[in-house]
C-alpha cells in the first residue's frame, strides 16, 4: 500500500486500484486523515506498478528542500508484474538519485518477504521497519513519524579497528549483510545506512582479551556520515582503552545489560552456534534484572512479554 502526502495539505485524488492496494477517494478535496482511512487492501500484489505509481505521484509533487518520500506498506510479496527484485531495484535507485527516497513498512507473516523489502530500502536510501500490532503502528505514525521521514545522517558507517596487543578475538553480532571492506569506509560512493531524527544505532561486539595484556588501547572507533542536504562528509573518532572496561557484569549499566539480553535472544532464535549454552530462561532473568534497575519503557516491557511468549511456545 502506498501513501503520498504533500505537506499535509488537502488535495484532489482520483479513484485507482493497484495490486499493492486500493485508492478509494472521491473527486472532492479530502484531508490526509480521511484519505488514509479510506485505503483498503485487496487482490494480488503488483509491487512494481504500485511503486512506480507512488514515485510518479511523488515526482509530480516534488519540492526542493522538502521531504520527498514514498512510503510502502506491504508484506513484500510480489506475485504480479515484475516479481524479481532486479527490475524494481534499478528504477528505485534512479528515483533516489533524483531526491525521492523510500520507506518500507513491513506487515503480515507466514509468506512475509523480508529480503525484498530490505533490498528496496537499500536502493531507495530510506528506512525499513516492521509492525506487528496496532500500538506499534500508532507509535510509528505519531511520535515516531519525524524519525521515519527526517534523515539527519546519510550513508552512515562505523569502523572499529582492534588492537592485537590487547584483543585476542572479536566478533560483530549481526549486520552480516551490511559489512564493508576497510577501503569502502572512506569511499563516499559506497551506499550505507540512513539515520532518522531521534533514532540511534547500536553495534555490539563480543571480545576475548589477551590474558595479562598491558593497559592501553583496545580499539579505534570511527563514525563517518554525510549531511543529507549539503552532502558534506563528517568523520569522528574515539579511542577505547582497557580502563573503560567493566570487569564484571555487575559493573555494567542496566541499559547495556538489557541490550545484551536482547542480543542473546536474537542469537538463540536464529540458532547461533555462539550461544549453544544460552537459554530463554536466562535471557528473561537478565532482562528483568536490568529493567528493575532503570526506568522501564513500553519497549522494554514489550520485549519481556515477547521472551515470556517464546518460553511458553517452546515449552508447549
Amino acid at each position: 500500500m502506498l501513501l503520498e502526502q504533500r505537506n499535509w495539505r488537502t488535495q484532489k485524488l482520483s479513484t485507482r486500484r493497484r495490486g499493492t492496494g486500493i485508492w478509494t477517494t472521491t473527486l472532492r478535496c479530502v484531508s490526509a486523515r480521511t484519505a488514509i482511512s479510506s485505503l483498503r487492501t485487496g487482490g494480488s500484489t503488483n509491487a512494481e506498478t504500485g511503486l512506480l505509481q507512488g514515485y510518479e505521484m511523488a515526482t509530480a509533487a516534488f519540492e526542493e528542500g522538502k521531504i520527498n518520500r514514498v512510503v510502502l506498506v506491504s508484506d513484500g510479496v510480489a506475485n504480479v508484474g515484475a516479481t524479481g527484485p532486479d527490475a524494481i531495484l534499478a528504477q528505485i535507485k534512479e528515483f533516489s538519485n533524483d531526491g525521492i527516497t523510500l520507506s518500507a513498512i513491513g506487515v503480515g507473516f507466514l509468506n512475509y518477504n523480508d529480503v525484498l523489502l530490505e533490498q528496496l530500502v537499500n536502493n531507495g536510501d530510506g528506512n525499513y521497519t516492521y509492525l506487528d500490532n496496532d500500538d506499534e503502528a500508532t507509535e510509528l505514525f505519531s511520535s515516531g513519524l519525524t524519525g521515519l521521514l527526517e534523515v539527519i545522517a546519510s550513508d552512515a558507517k562505523i569502523q572499529v579497528e582492534f588492537n592485537p596487543d590487547t584483543v585476542l578475538q572479536y566478533r560483530l553480532v549481526g549486520y552480516e549483510n551490511r559489512a564493508l571492506t576497510t577501503k569502502q569506509f572512506r569511499d563516499d560512493t559506497v551506499d550505507a545506512g540512513e539515520v532518522g531524527a531521534g533514532n540511534s544505532v547500536t553495534a555490539l561486539y563480543e571480545l576475548v582479551l589477551v590474558e595479562g595484556s598491558p593497559e592501553g588501547a583496545i580499539a579505534d572507533v570511527r563514525v563517518r556520515y554525510a549531511d543529507p542536504e549539503s552532502g558534506d562528509v563528517t568523520e569522528i573518532s574515539s579511542v577505547v582503552v582497557t580502563s573503560e572496561i567493566d570487569r564484571a557484569t555487575s559493573e555494567a549499566s542496566p541499559r547495556f545489560l538489557f541490550s545484551a539480553a536482547v542480543t542473546e535472544f536474537a542469537e538463540i532464535l536464529r540458532d547461533s552456534p555462539w550461544v549453544h549454552d544460552g537459554s530463554l530462561g536466562a535471557v528473561l532473568e537478565e532482562a528483568q534484572e536490568a529493567v528493575s534497575l532503570m526506568d522501564e519503557t513500553p519497549r522494554d516491557r514489550e520485549f519481556i512479554d515477547l521472551v515470556e511468549r517464546a518460553i511458553r511456545l517452546s515449552d508447549g
